[in-house]
Order: C-alpha cells, then structure tokens, then sequence
C-alpha cells in the first residue's frame, strides 16, 4: 500500500507545480480539473502521511520489545504497537475505498426531471411527492432548488417537473435516484378504496459546464413566447419564455419559470448542455463493461428502482433488496438512509473490482 500511495503521492506533488503556473491558471478548463484531481489526491497523501506514521511506530515499538532491556520501556512498547495495529488496520481500510477511482462528475450540480408515468392523474400527484420528498432532502443538505420548468397535473402534482439542485457532491449523491419509482395506494379519485399502482421517472443529470460540454448554437434554434400559466401582470404580455429547439438530436428544453428573457434562456441552455452531456456518457459507459453491470446506478432508465406502498408503509428498493418501514418519513425528504446503504452497495462492487485489477 505504501507504494501505492508514493505514486499518488508523486502525482499530488506535480499538480502543485502546475497550478501555479500561469499558463495552467489561464486555462479555465485544465485549471478546474487539476483543482478537483489535486483535492481528491490530498485526502489521501494526509491519510497516507499518518498511516506511515503508525508504520514507523510500530518498527519502533517492535525494535524496544525484540531488544528487552529494559522491562518498563517494554510495556509501552507493548501499548504503542498495538495502538500502532489498530491505527494501521483501520487506515488501510480508509485508503482502500479512496484508492477506487472516483467518478469525475460526482461533484457536480444536477438537472433533475420528475416525469408522471402510467396512472393518469394519481401518476402527476406522486410526481408531485417526488419533487417534494427531493426538494425537502435538498433542503436539509443545505442544497439549493431552482426549478427549471413544471407542467401541472390536472388534479395537482406536475406531468413534468425539471429543476437544478446545487451544492457539494450532489450529483454523487443524488445519483442513485435516476429511474423508474413505483406507489401504491388508494388514489384521492378512487371511490371504492382499491389500491392502485401508478409510476413517475426521475432522471438526475450531472449539470455540464461550457467547458465540459461545447454546445453548437449554430444547431440549436431559439423559440421566444408569452409565458403561459400563473405569474402577474408579466404573464402573456412580453415574451420571455424561452423554447430551445436542438436540430440533430430534436431535444427540445422549454424555460419560462424567470421574468427575464435572457435568465430563462441561461437556465434551458444549461438543461440542454446536461442533456447533451448525458448522452455522450452513456455513450462511455456503453463501452465500459463493468459501469454497466452495477446494479446499483446502471444508465437503464426504465428499470423499476423502488416501490412506495401506502397500505403498509414500506419503501422497497429492489436493487439491493432494501426494504424499510418508514414511508412517512421517507416521502417527507428522510432518504439519505437509503442512499448510504446504495452509496456502499456501489462502493463494495468498486472496491471488489479495483482490488482485482490491482
């Protein structure tokens, strides 16, 4: 492990040479990936530096009680060395899961886009509990929310709801939710008390900057309206709603949730460049074998992920077979216990995978 960690440790020192240079700084793009490789790569030099330390303890310890001279400097030997092999154990355990390769986009903002499925309107009213459930979870995070644009449901909730959620690691976090979910329950309309079983799809795009993503505006066509819906004196009188129109792949990203022409028109550029983006990673992740077999956040949109059942107040993860008994609290936003429990199913498939590469 140490020589694993001199390499890195090789590499961390290189990029502190080059972020100084003026050349680097002036590169927006180079710039930005060095910063992100630099932090990851510092984490693990400071685990490295003290788990050498506990290295050197423990030779230390081992030399005192080899040489027995003297019996008291023997006894704390004794508890040095095996202070020394419960630090070292509990460090190359740390180490290991940061050795795995980190997905570059794990740190970024996200686009996320809630879509009522089959149910009819008990299908936008779950919607609608899905973009609450996230927006309070975000919330909690101390994540920022921005919704994007809505289509509202007929009897509530949205047939689609798109928004941006901003702040640190959301996309690796958030990640996991990307697919099909599932509710059953006696929908608000049913006069006979029969459980119905309707679904939404939630996609969670890694929100692609400029440089990640360079967008041909010479391909994309730009559609000013009214903005239609509620709003004051604004709405139907200036054309501020924005309506992209992407020629190659005939993606359209509509924007009216500003007042401001030009605001609606960042915001369905940066839907658009996420949706752009995401398409070239599944592009990579097409090629790569072992992306595609995890189970846990496989690019299979229309793969029922979790099941939401009112009648007996259980959230099911079908996944990692993960079934707990606290939908209140999960549909009010309470869901980072299953994301840790995915984030680990995830990491343990890495761990498995980088260990047999290495």
């Amino acid at each position: 492990m140490l020589e694993k960690i001199q390499i890195i440790k090789q590499r961390f020192d290189e990029i502190n040479d080059l972020i100084i240079q003026p050349d680097i700084i002036s590169d927006q793009k180079r710039y930005a990936k060095l910063m992100k490789e630099y932090k990851d790569l510092k984490v693990i030099v400071d685990k490295g530096t003290i788990y050498k330390e506990a290295l050197d303890n423990l030779t230390e310890a081992e030399e005192i009680i080899a040489d027995g001279s003297d019996a008291e400097m023997v006894e704390m030997a004794k508890m040095q060395g095996d202070e020394a092999k419960e630090t070292i154990q509990k460090l190359e355990e740390e180490i290991r899961f940061l050795l795995i390769p980190k997905d570059p986009d794990d740190a970024k903002n996200v686009v996320v886009e809630v879509r009522a499925g089959t149910g009819g309107d008990e299908a936008s009213i779950f919607a609608g509990d899905l973009f609450r459930m996230y927006s309070k979870y975000c919330s909690d995070k101390g994540w920022r929310v921005d919704v994007v644009s809505q289509s509202d449901g007929t009897s509530g909730g949205f047939k689609e709801i798109i928004f941006e959620a901003s702040g640190e690691d959301v996309y690796g976090t958030l990640k996991f939710e990307a697919g099909v979910h599932r509710v059953q329950r006696v929908p608000q309309t049913e006069t006979q008390g029969r459980v119905h079983t309707s679904a939404a799809t939630v996609m969670v795009l890694p929100e692609a900057e400029e440089f990640d993503y360079e967008l041909d505006m010479t391909e994309v066509r730009i559609e000013r309206t009214t903005s239609t819906g509620p709003g004051g004196q604004s709405v139907n009188t200036t054309y501020s709603a924005i309506k992209l129109h992407h020629e190659p792949t005939g993606m359209i990203v509509s924007c009216q949730d500003q007042k401001s022409s030009h605001k609606n028109l960042e915001k369905a550029l940066k839907v658009l460049r996420s949706r752009l983006y995401d398409l070239e990673l599944a592009k990579q992740q097409a090629a790569d074998s072992e992306k595609r077999k995890s189970m846990v956040s496989s690019g299979d949109r229309s793969a029922k992920i979790r099941t939401y059942n009112y009648p007996q107040g259980r959230v099911t993860d079908h996944r990692i077979g993960l079934t707990l008994y606290d939908l209140s609290n999960i549909i009010n936003g309470d869901i980072q216990k299953i994301i840790d429990e995915l984030m680990l199913a995830e990491n343990t498939e890495l761990l498995k995978a980088n260990d047999d590469v290495m």
